[in-house]
C-alpha cells in the first residue's frame, strides 16, 4: 500500500473491525484499508459470492445458504440477480453462429407466485412459467433458452434465439407442442431438417395424476419438413437435461413450497444453471465441459473465471 499524499511505502497497522489488513503512512500518519474486490451492486467479497453460487449450483435453496453462510437471503438473491444477468449476456456473446449437428428442443414447466389456476391477478410474470431449453446432441451444449410462458409468441423468441446461435444445415426434433413447426419454418426455413416426437399418454389411475404425470404407452415419430433422419429423432437428452436442472435447482422440485416469488430471480436462476452447465460442470460421457466439447473454450472454468 502506497500513501496517496506521501508516495511512500505504508506500513502494516492492524486490521479493522471485518478483516481488512490496515496500514499507516509513517509520514503524515494517515490510514488506509486494503479493500477486497466486490461484485458491482452488492458488498460482499469475491469469496463469498463464488461460496454463495456454489452452493446454489448444487441444488441448496436460498434459505440454506443464508443458514450456511450467514448471509441474508435478500442479499443472496440480490447476488443471485447480478450474477445471473452477467451469465445471461456471457451466453449470448459466447453461443452464435456455431456449427450444429443435432439440435433436441423442450420445455420445463414452473410457475412463480402460484401456479396459473390461482392467479387471480391476470399478472404475466405470476403463474406458470415455461423455459424453451434447446441443447446440440452430441456435445450436450445447451445453445438457447427462453423463459415465457407456453404460447405461440414466446416461442417465435425461443426460436429466434436458436436462429441466432446456431449456423448451417442440422435436425431439429421437438415434442408435440403445436406452435414449433410455424416458429421452425419462419425463424429457421430450410436449415433443418424438423421432426416431432409425439408422446402418446395413458389413462392415469384416480388420484396418481397428482403426484405423478400419467404413464406414457407408445411415442410416435413425425417427420414434418425437410428430411430428417428417422434414427435421429429424438428428445431424450434434453429431457435428461431438464431432470439435471430440477435436481440442481431447488426451485424446481415438485411439491414443495420452494417455488420462485420473482419472475427475474428465476431468470437468473437459470441463466446460472445453464451458464455452469456449460463451462464449469464436467460432463460424465464427455469427459469434460460441453463447451470445451464444442471447441468454445480450452479448459474447464473456475467459478470465478464465471464472474469475472
Amino acid at each position: 500500500m502506497t500513501c496517496h499524499s506521501c508516495r511512500i511505502k505504508c506500513q502494516k497497522f492492524g486490521r479493522d473491525r471485518r478483516g481488512n489488513q490496515r496500514f499507516r503512512c509513517c509520514q503524515c500518519y494517515k490510514t488506509y484499508s486494503e479493500r477486497p474486490e466486490r461484485l458491482d451492486g452488492t458488498n460482499k467479497s469475491e469469496k463469498e459470492i463464488e461460496q454463495i453460487i456454489r452452493l446454489f449450483v448444487e441444488g441448496m435453496s436460498i434459505r440454506s445458504i443464508e443458514r450456511v453462510t450467514g448471509v441474508h437471503r435478500d442479499t443472496v438473491l440480490n447476488v443471485l440477480v447480478i450474477v445471473g444477468n452477467r451469465c445471461e449476456r456471457l451466453l449470448e456473446n459466447l453461443i452464435h453462429d456455431l456449427p450444429v449437428h443435432d439440435v433436441e428442443l423442450d420445455e420445463i414447466w414452473g410457475y412463480v407466485g402460484c401456479k396459473e389456476k390461482r392467479n387471480t391477478t391476470g399478472d404475466p410474470l405470476r403463474g406458470d412459467s415455461y423455459c424453451f431449453v434447446a441443447l446440440e446432441r452430441n456435445t450436450k451444449l445447451v445453445l438457447a433458452w427462453h423463459l415465457g410462458k407456453r404460447r405461440a409468441l414466446d416461442t417465435l423468441y425461443f426460436t429466434d434465439k436458436l436462429e441466432e446461435a446456431t449456423s448451417g444445415q442440422f435436425q431439429v426434433t421437438t415434442d408435440g407442442w403445436k406452435y414449433y413447426p410455424a416458429a421452425i419454418l419462419q425463424c429457421l426455413g430450410d436449415r433443418v431438417d424438423f421432426s416431432q416426437l409425439i408422446k402418446v399418454y395413458g389413462p392415469s389411475a384416480g388420484e396418481e395424476h397428482r403426484y405423478s404425470p400419467p404413464r406414457v404407452i407408445d411415442a410416435v415419430a413425425k417427420p414434418v419438413f425437410g428430411d430428417p433422419d428417422p434414427a435421429r429423432i429424438c428428445t431424450s437428452h434434453v429431457e435428461r437435461q431438464n431432470l439435471t436442472l430440477r435436481m440442481c435447482m431447488r426451485r424446481l422440485t415438485r411439491l414443495t413450497n420452494a417455488f420462485s416469488k420473482k419472475w427475474a430471480n428465476l431468470q437468473a436462476a437459470y441463466a446460472i444453471q445453464f451458464a455452469y452447465c456449460n463451462l464449469c460442470r464436467v460432463h460424465q460421457t464427455l469427459r469434460c465441459t460441453p463447451a470445451m466439447e464444442s471447441q468454445l473454450t480450452d479448459h474447464v472454468w473456475e467459478l470465478r473465471e464465471l464472474l469475472a
